[in-house]
């Protein structure tokens, strides 16, 4: 079926491993693949096989439910046999863990890097957060989908830890921001910061739950840039002409 024999693959396998006696072993599974242009003959290091599945993950959540990706779906994806998988993760909810552990490096990652661009200034940096954010849900749409699906579970797993303490940081990370907002004096003094930090993620998932809803993640730049116009308006010392007007 695959246009080689078994006997011509048996013959040149280099393994120490009786092939005779296993005719159907991995090694001898892939050879008959690679021969059949199923499965690509270049074969990476563990890490780099594992950062390879997980950009595979990335995208096949940005399509479908990650509940519906299968270790077939990602082994096709980069080109190995499904039990190749199982060589470099032990199961698939350890594929999605290191799919949520790279998301959090990289967002947290990318924001902070936004903010140390926009400094001093605390409101130019709360901006710049904001939008980069929606940037990398353009870039990433997978990312949001598994971690609105983790977040639906009722009791503790380890998908869900992972989530939590990402949002942990990036809670501490737009703390950090409003206390500078606040020290500069730019804030209202009757703005509660924790609320402030609820009210910027609410604004962000919002916008993102939307747009998948929508099927559309092209107009979110657009619409971000006049949700955080709002947002900004609520937080913001008024000026006095303008506060005498509004009395």
């Amino acid at each position: 079926m695959l246009g080689v024999t078994s006997g011509s693959i048996l013959s040149t396998c280099a393994t120490d491993i009786d092939c005779n006696k296993l005719p159907f072993c991995d090694k001898v599974i892939d050879q008959l693949l690679i021969e059949a242009g199923v499965l690509a003959r270049t074969k990476l290091k563990t890490e780099d096989r594992q950062a390879e599945l997980v950009q595979a993950a990335l995208v096949l959540a940005a399509q479908r439910s990650p509940a519906e990706i299968t270790t077939g779906d990602l082994a096709q994806a980069v080109g190995i046999t499904q039990g190749g998988v199982f060589k470099h993760f032990e199961s698939k909810e350890a594929i999605w863990l290191a799919v949520l552990e790279w998301a959090h490096q990289a967002l947290i990652g990318r924001l902070q890097r936004v903010a140390v661009e926009q400094e001093p200034s605390a409101m130019l940096t709360l901006r710049a957060v904001f939008m980069a954010h929606i940037g990398f849900v353009q870039e990433f749409p997978g990312v949001p989908r598994l971690i609105f699906q983790e977040l639906q579970h009722a009791k503790p797993t380890p998908l869900k830890g992972r989530v939590q303490k990402l949002m942990a940081d990036y809670r501490n990370l737009l703390s950090g921001v409003m206390a500078q907002l606040h020290e500069e004096g730019q804030m209202r003094p009757d703005v509660d910061l924790q609320g402030a930090v609820v009210l910027f993620m609410g604004a962000v998932q919002g916008l993102v739950m939307q747009s998948l809803v929508t099927g559309s993640l092209k107009d979110m730049s657009n619409q971000a840039k006049t949700v955080f116009n709002i947002y900004e308006a609520g937080l913001l010392v008024q000026p006095r002409t303008e506060a005498r007007k509004r009395k």
